[in-house]
């Protein structure tokens, strides 16, 4: 049956169906799943029928998603405790949470358009935040990956090595990692944002939430050592119970983590196209890292995070252009991101993203900027500036469009000139290493490169300065509609030429930017000749390069490609095995990891690890595999089942140090 016809079910319906239906029931409840006839519309409810007497009819309400039980009847004689009734909504697609009474307007933490989604997913997230966040403040320190690990994985940890990655709330998350060319970097392997921070600094976790984050943690190591390929429904709807409960406890982050490992468990056993396990896996890092941490009732601010975004008084701003950059969701969502700077430094975004797919994210740059009655569309704005009175700012620095804002269009600032010249100063490998360190998408970050040459679909280029790596520059978006990858092949073809780029470093590959606006650096010769009108700056998403734009005459000498190959140092890394292991756990559950260990020689295939100084990746896989293949005893000499915690936190500390060395490693490919 196709789950897309269905209405939209909340988590506290699904969860209550599956534990009305007894344990023989319960056991066919897959089956019944995936034997679901497909339903009619009638009067605007959807039926189902199994037979004569079991017509499964759902009502959804005035929001279009079956929000109470009462919404989904079933006609045979086990109703409501029936095997129809649950199959049916539990085959439904998970709704969106309604805001609890005293929400306020605003987009909820973790949902909408603009988030969540990378630009593998075909929805670029433009990463966005004021200039202290989001992530962990500035003046926070940051610790340093190295060999060795000692320690424990978090509070009331269980496995005996430990990790040094600290999660950015206030708990040890396990294991220090070693670079392995020499270059130990700072890590951060929590999940924290700064806008909530300076919100819940002075509130720890109530007791309510303690108990919430409890049972959480205690579901989620059982989803967890059952895997996809045991984590049907009964297992799903035990997290969300789970994610119910965290959420009337004023937990939306927990809350939506839950809910995205049951999204992802979904999407694994009906094998989905674009599915990837390591995204699967990554959930299920986040929602065992915020329930710890939650048990733990020890967690640091940001912890519970935030029901709707909400926005703030900001007064009176002055703000400076920097780019715009095109939005285009596989939710067929499409729009702009105008990125602005202010005159402090911070830096803020206005969006303007609604249903419309590619057409809309290709005309949106150039629509009138909604905010205050400013007589200015997108492009301008993204080359100009404004003055703001009555200013409304939220968290993650979006500038809201409020009834007592006013704006007025201003002079913009050349990127060589101040406050812009501020992004272009600075090395890029010291900036990258500052925006690994916080846990958040990373922020924009500018510097002057050479080009070299290209590398398939990427442009090689290499930084002004001295002793400076190859650096990959790779498109924001990769749709054929966008200018992103025409513009990249057509500075491809002038090796030499100086370039002042401004874009957003990669986390998950080795110097890797994603450029959104390219101009000219200021006293080269061979560089880019745009257009006055232009500010000698041109948006890769929007403004297409042309040969006008470019300097007459041939390359000068300098940089250029010899032909080798670019090394990786991540790609080139032992670390797959780790991810592997980790990624096994998610398939196939402990059993599937414990497996691993039966081998003849099950140590040898961490020697690699070893080998290329990756001590604690080795001693945390071995571990992990250890606990995976543990059957303790009782009193009486007898096997019995080993718990689930223990071997939860195993694989977490694994996943933490496993993200704070692969960090390390693209922070020390910059430098």
């Amino acid at each position: 049956m196709n789950s897309a016809l269905l209405p939209p079910v909340t988590a506290e319906v699904v969860a209550d169906a599956v534990e009305n239906l007894s344990a023989r029931l319960r056991k066919k409840l897959d089956a019944a799943i995936a034997g679901c006839p497909e339903g009619a519309g009638a009067d605007g409810a959807v039926v189902f029928r199994f037979g004569e007497d079991a017509v499964v009819t759902l009502r959804p309400g005035p929001s279009g998603a079956v929000t109470e039980a009462g919404q989904a009847v079933c006609g045979c004689l086990l109703a409501p405790r029936c095997l129809h009734r649950a199959a049916v909504l539990g085959a439904a697609p998970l709704a969106e949470p309604e805001p609890l009474a005293g929400e306020g307007p605003g987009e909820r933490d973790g949902a909408g358009p603009e988030s969540g989604t990378r630009p593998e997913a075909d929805a670029p997230t433009p990463a966005t935040g004021p200039a202290t966040a989001p992530g962990s403040a500035p003046d926070a320190a940051a610790p340093t990956a190295g060999t060795g690990g000692g320690g424990g994985t978090g509070a009331g940890a269980r496995t005996g090595v430990g990790a040094g990655a600290s999660d950015g709330s206030g708990i040890a998350a396990g294991a220090g990692a070693n670079a392995g060319a020499g270059t130990s970097a700072g890590a951060n392997a929590g999940a924290g944002h700064a806008g909530d921070a300076g919100r819940d600094a002075a509130a720890p976790p109530t007791p309510a939430q303690v108990r919430a984050g409890a049972a959480l943690w205690a579901v989620s190591a059982e989803a967890l050592a059952a895997g996809v390929v045991a984590g049907g429904a009964v297992v799903q709807a035990e997290l969300l119970r789970a994610a119910h409960t965290a959420r009337l406890a004023g937990l939306p982050r927990a809350e939506a983590a839950a809910l995205r490992v049951v999204r992802g468990l979904r999407a694994a056993r009906e094998r989905r196209a674009g599915q990837r396990l390591a995204d699967l896996a990554a959930a299920f890092s986040e929602l065992l890292r915020t329930a710890a941490l939650l048990a733990s009732g020890t967690g640091g601010p940001g912890l519970t995070g935030g029901g709707r975004r909400a926005y703030e008084a900001g007064g009176g701003l002055r703000v400076h252009g920097l780019c715009r950059e095109p939005v285009l969701t596989a939710t067929g969502y499409g729009g702009v991101v105008t990125h602005l700077l202010g005159a402090d430094g911070a830096r803020y975004t206005l969006s303007d993203v609604r249903p419309g797919g590619l057409a809309r994210a290709r005309g949106a740059g150039a629509a009138s900027v909604a905010l205050g009655g400013a007589a200015l569309d997108h492009a301008g704005l993204a080359r100009g500036g404004l003055r703001i009175t009555g200013a409304t700012v939220s968290a993650d620095g979006r500038l809201g469009a409020g009834r007592g804002v006013r704006a007025v269009p201003a002079p913009g600032a050349a990127w060589d000139e101040e406050p812009l010249a501020a992004l272009f100063a600075r090395p890029a490998a010291e900036a990258v290493r500052e925006l690994l360190a916080r846990d958040a998408e990373p922020g924009l970050l500018g510097c002057d490169v050479q080009v070299v040459g290209a590398a398939g679909e990427h442009l090689l280029v290499r930084e002004l300065r001295a002793d400076a790596p190859l650096l990959r520059l790779r498109p924001a978006h990769p749709h054929p509609e966008l200018a992103h990858t025409a513009n990249l092949r057509r500075l491809a073809g002038h090796p030499g030429l100086a370039v002042r780029v401004l874009g957003r470093p990669d986390p998950d590959r080795a110097a890797t930017l994603s450029p959104l606006a390219v101009g000219s650096v200021p006293g080269a010769e061979y560089t880019l000749r745009l257009p006055p009108e232009w500010r000698d700056r041109a948006d890769l998403g929007y403004d297409r390069l042309q040969g006008s734009h470019f300097p007459d005459g041939g390359s000068p000498s300098g940089l250029a490609a010899d032909g080798r190959p670019v090394p990786d140092a991540v790609a080139d890394s032992p670390l797959w095995r780790v991810r592997r292991l980790l990624e096994t756990g998610v398939a196939g559950g402990r059993r599937a990891v414990a497996e691993t260990g039966r081998g003849p020689e099950p140590l040898s295939a961490y020697g690699p690890l070893r080998r290329a100084g990756f001590a604690a990746a080795a001693d945390l896989a071995g571990a992990l595999v250890a606990e995976a293949g543990r059957r303790p005893r009782d009193a009486f000499g007898r096997l019995t089942e080993a718990s689930s915690e223990g071997y939860a936190w195993a694989w977490l500390a694994a996943s933490a140090h496993l993200e704070a060395a692969h960090r390390s490693l693209v922070a020390a490919s910059w430098a």
